[in-house]
């Protein structure tokens, strides 16, 4: 294993920022940057050994300057939608900024995507780690208390990438991190993930409005598109999103899936493409994830000049549930003083031979 580092450009304001690069004893690499804690780039093998770069994203910040879907970024404070941009906690009413629609998206107007990150590299035996730390004040995007945040990423020789989300508060506040990194394991310039077929443990999902707010009720997933029990090809789901009329407003998945394993530690998703042989095999503790299947992304410039369109790639953002500070019955994202944050997802690269169907 090893790390190293370079320059990746200047922020606004004048701040440098670092690219971290892991390179692990197959030559496979993920790239890290500290504005945002954003991940740029990850290259694993196929069934011959030839290694691609399955994530979208670009060549220099200034893609990550500019509106770029959220790729590879630490969403935060509150991934997912909060309706309305409002809550009330310990009886105390909170406004936060409306940036998607009337609700509030991803943590508002400036997230923990648009901040520089302190970072600090770790090497560690077989596998080597770059931990990145946030301080976000009391108020900051009308949020309560002040949020201490670090997220490791850890990346082995066995190509497993390991994300540690830790936070605490000095007074009752809403946490929810995610990474929002889209995924093409056919390369991130393969243009479409229809190809790919994808596995998710779920029984339901959080049904949701127009807005793809959640009503607080749950749609089995049985005889609905849904269904990825048995995995799916996507572009079968994704042919049926017209008719189903939960998939017809964003065109796609865009839809938080209640996990089987609840907050235990354990495998929920297998994603797989069948021509390179690539899998990944998706772990978390959270009880949700979002899944997204890049909808409506139009977004020119990417790495070595792809343009990302429609069905692109797709997101696994594991979480709690949407707008769970107004759902009671959801699982609680509140963190109080004296608690303390604690969660890891894992991403799970492997090659699966020809012709050989991915076991779920």
């Amino acid at each position: 294993m090893s790390i190293t580092t370079r320059p990746f450009g200047q922020t606004a304001q004048g701040e440098t920022v670092t690219q971290y690069i892991l390179t692990n004893k197959t030559g496979a690499t993920v790239k890290l940057i500290n504005y945002g804690a954003n991940l740029t780039s990850l290259t694993v093998p196929d069934r011959e050994g030839k290694l691609a770069d399955v994530v979208t994203g670009f060549d220099t910040l200034a893609g990550y300057l500019k509106p770029h879907g959220s790729m590879g970024d630490t969403i935060g404070r509150y991934g997912n939608r909060i309706a309305k941009g409002r809550f009330t906690l310990d009886g105390v009413t909170y406004q936060l900024a409306i940036n998607n629609g009337e609700n509030h998206l991803h943590g508002g107007l400036v997230g923990f995507s648009a901040k520089l990150w302190e970072g600090t590299a770790m090497e560690g035996v077989g596998e080597d780690s770059v931990r990145f730390h946030l301080v976000s004040p009391d108020g900051d995007e009308n949020y309560p208390g002040t949020l201490t945040v670090d997220v490791t990423y850890t990346w082995s020789d066995a190509c497993d990438l390991s994300i540690h989300y830790e936070a605490t508060t000095d007074k009752a506040t809403h946490c929810n991190l995610t990474n929002h990194t889209y995924f093409n394991l056919a390369g991130h310039d393969h243009g479409t993930i229809r190809d790919h077929v994808l596995f998710i443990d779920s029984d339901c999902v959080t049904a949701t409005d127009a807005g793809l707010i959640p009503t607080g009720a749950y749609l089995p997933v049985v005889g609905t598109p849904f269904d990825l029990r048995d995995g799916i090809v996507l572009g079968d789901g994704l042919d049926q999103a017209a008719d189903f009329a939960p998939m017809a407003g964003p065109g796609g998945y865009d839809h938080n899936f209640v996990l089987r394993k609840g907050r235990a530690m354990g495998a929920f998703a297998t994603l797989y493409d069948p021509t390179s042989g690539r899998s990944m095999e998706c772990l978390t503790d959270l009880p949700g994830v979002q899944l997204y299947t890049a909808n409506t992304t139009d977004i020119a410039g990417g790495k070595g000049g792809a343009h990302y369109g429609p069905h692109c790639a797709l997101c696994l953002e594991t979480q709690c549930f949407p707008d769970t500070p107004n759902h009671p019955n959801f699982p609680t994202t509140v963190l109080r003083p004296g608690e303390k944050y604690d969660t890891t997802t894992i991403y799970a690269f492997r090659v699966e031979p020809e012709d050989e169907d991915v076991e779920e």
